[in-house]
């Protein structure tokens, strides 16, 4: 999945879904900055102090609903995502630079992971293989008005 992003160190990346901060400790060794939205907040903070004790200041995480992406952050060059949503959602797409490569599993029962290249005002969708991802759900767990946002870059 990584790869389909087609990174360099300047490119702007988004990551949906946090969780141990895996994805995240690569991505922050291959450009200069990582946001990160996580909906469920214990697994925010674990991820967090876990990527400080690898000594990686070049990520921003935030505890949020991952269908809204982090629209303050935005435009990115590059999206990926770790959980399946149903659909494609929009506001990932809104989020997207021109130019820019969103890459996620989409599906329920039969999934797919896509490769989402924007052009201006549109989208070319490649489908690269059959994939299982746990779904993305929609909200944040524990989510309360005014998020909840860590930054220590």
């Amino acid at each position: 999945m990584t790869e389909l992003l087609t990174l360099t160190p300047e490119s702007r990346v988004l990551e949906i879904g946090t969780g141990s901060g895996y994805q995240t400790a690569i991505l922050a060794h291959l450009v200069h900055h990582v946001c990160s939205v996580e909906r469920i907040k214990s697994l925010q903070w674990q991820a967090r102090r876990r990527l400080k004790q690898l000594d990686l200041h070049n990520v921003s995480t935030r505890h949020g609903d991952g269908w809204q992406g982090w629209q303050a952050r935005a435009p990115f060059d590059a999206i990926i995502v770790t959980a399946a949503p149903p659909e494609i959602p929009t506001a990932l797409l809104a989020q997207l630079d021109d130019e820019g490569v969103l890459v996620l599993p989409v599906g329920e029962e039969h999934q797919f992971l896509k490769r989402i290249r924007r052009r201006g005002n549109e989208f070319i969708i490649d489908t690269v293989e059959a994939v299982r991802f746990v779904p993305l759900v929609k909200g944040g767990a524990g989510l309360r008005p005014g998020l909840f946002q860590v930054f220590f870059a």
